[in-house]
């Protein structure tokens, strides 16, 4: 998530200086004409935008970090290392011409003439690196050569190894990626319902976390598309949104962000009021809190999971629905025509690239909202009603003393408890997180006790495999990861 997540912050700053770079702004704004606003916004502009052609090494590296069990950082530099030994390496074996490599695409990468893979080569090397890292950093050698044993052994193994992949990649990545390529040209000709499909799993993948993978292939693979070289729906728009006219990027703006806005920042909402008001009198209050930040994070940011996760398991039903309605309301935005590109789905999105776009139809998006919200609103009350159900909340009433604690001294209580509830500090293997998300390998998932880590404000619980846990605390997990492992060190 890390490279989704500088993309996002980095797409801000691109997009409100594009926005302001644009004729029709000028002319209304003649002041950002002038030569030193002019000179800050485009700088600006070409700065932010630097961090979209690095994609495949900030992959590279993050994965390499985020799939390490300790000693994160030899990991990622191994992952940097792997992924330029594997360039080198590829460029070498298409100097030779052993076979005929015109069909590839073929380009200059951080100094290199090489295969691009775009982020899939990215990909296969943080995870190369992570894997060979987990199983060597802690190797040891005889005295002799011990100068080159643990964390050393590491930056060996994963550039020989990479090395060897890259001299094999380009034989086998021309027709992997005509097969991409094939299954890419199929969505898009698929039209509306091709969009509808991928908005409809984009939401019915949230309980298991794989929704994830579904928008990074898009975003960055022929999946998305394939503009003047550039692959994967969100790069090519983040790259051109500056550069072409914004009609040219209709056909991968629908992958984006403005499908998720009529139903984050109107229908969630919706729902979130029903669920209010369809509380018993006794819930209501602790009710009306968990709905309110849900709402929140849902409109401002676009992150829907606390909201999600509060119905998803008590209301299946009611999370089907939510699920067509989201393919509904891409297959809606892509028809009528609307150019909102980026990843989020709230309102710092619209604004940025919808409001301070011209040309971006950004008024389909309240338009269609609206009407959302009202649906949304009837169908939840009607169901919650007809069915008796209410949302569960967590029993968390404050300890003697506990006002007078610090914030830190609060997270540190509440990591301690999430450790009781994931078995015991013995019981955890390796804690991560992402947006919304602890993300924890266990020992044995049987230790693991779920009405503990309901008592610390999770969400829900999901159990992919035997020996991994995730727990839902919305945009609050990272404050909960970092106090978790502080604790774990001790």
């Amino acid at each position: 998530m890390m490279p989704i997540a500088a993309l996002a912050a980095c797409g801000i700053v691109l997009g409100l200086s594009s926005a302001l770079m644009k004729p029709q702004v000028q002319e209304a704004l003649p002041f950002l004409a002038a030569s030193v606003p002019l000179f800050i916004i485009s700088t600006l502009n070409k700065v932010s935008g630097i961090v979209f052609t690095l994609m495949p090494v900030l992959f590279a590296i993050s994965i390499a970090l985020g799939l390490a069990k300790g000693d994160k950082g030899v990991a990622a530099f191994a992952g940097f290392l792997g992924y330029y030994s594997f360039l080198v390496a590829s460029s070498c074996i298409i100097a030779t011409g052993i076979i005929d490599f015109s069909a590839m695409k073929i380009s200059p990468i951080l100094g290199v003439e090489t295969v691009d893979m775009g982020a899939t080569a990215g990909i296969i090397a943080g995870l190369v690196a992570a894997w060979l890292h987990n199983k060597f950093h802690k190797v040891q050698f005889p005295a002799a050569v011990a100068f080159y044993g643990g964390k050393r052994f590491v930056a060996l193994i994963v550039i020989v190894t990479m090395a060897g992949i890259g001299l094999v990649m380009p034989l086998i990545w021309e027709p992997i990626s005509v097969g991409i390529n094939g299954l890419g040209t199929l969505i898009h000709s698929a039209g509306a319902f091709g969009v509808f499909i991928f908005g409809t799993l984009e939401r019915l993948l949230i309980p298991t976390g794989l929704h994830h993978v579904l928008n990074s292939l898009f975003r960055t693979t022929p999946l998305g598309g394939v503009y003047d070289g550039v692959e994967g729906c969100l790069n090519i728009f983040l790259q051109y949104v500056d550069k072409v006219p914004l009609s040219d990027l209709r056909q991968y703006t629908q992958f984006l962000g403005q499908g998720k806005m009529p139903f984050m920042m109107f229908g969630l909402p919706g729902a979130a009021l029903a669920i209010y008001q369809t509380s018993p009198k006794e819930k209501k209050e602790k009710v009306k809190a968990l709905m309110i930040a849900g709402v929140a994070a849902s409109f401002v940011s676009g992150i829907t999971e606390p909201l999600e996760f509060s119905f998803m398991f008590m209301a299946p039903v009611l999370f089907v629905f939510h699920s067509i309605m989201g393919g509904i309301s891409f297959m809606l935005m892509s028809v009528l025509g609307v150019i909102v590109g980026n990843t989020g789905g709230g309102i710092i999105d619209f604004f940025i690239w919808g409001v301070f776009q011209p040309g971006s139809h950004w008024y389909w998006i309240p338009i269609v909202g609206i009407p959302y919200a009202f649906i949304y609103y009837f169908v939840f009350k009607w169901y919650l009603t007809r069915k008796n159900l209410s949302i569960d909340v967590s029993d968390d009433e404050e300890e003697g003393g506990s006002a007078s604690l610090s914030v830190d001294e609060k997270f540190r209580n509440l990591a301690t408890t999430v450790i009781d509830g994931l078995g015991g500090f013995e019981n955890i293997i390796v804690v991560n997180n992402c947006i919304s998300r602890l993300r924890v390998d266990v020992k044995d998932m049987s230790l693991v006790k779920e009405d503990v880590l309901k008592k610390t404000g999770s969400l829900g619980i999901v159990k992919p495999s035997e020996s991994h846990i995730q727990v839902i605390y919305g945009p609050k997990v990272e404050k909960i990861a970092d106090a978790v492992r502080a604790v774990l060190k001790y």
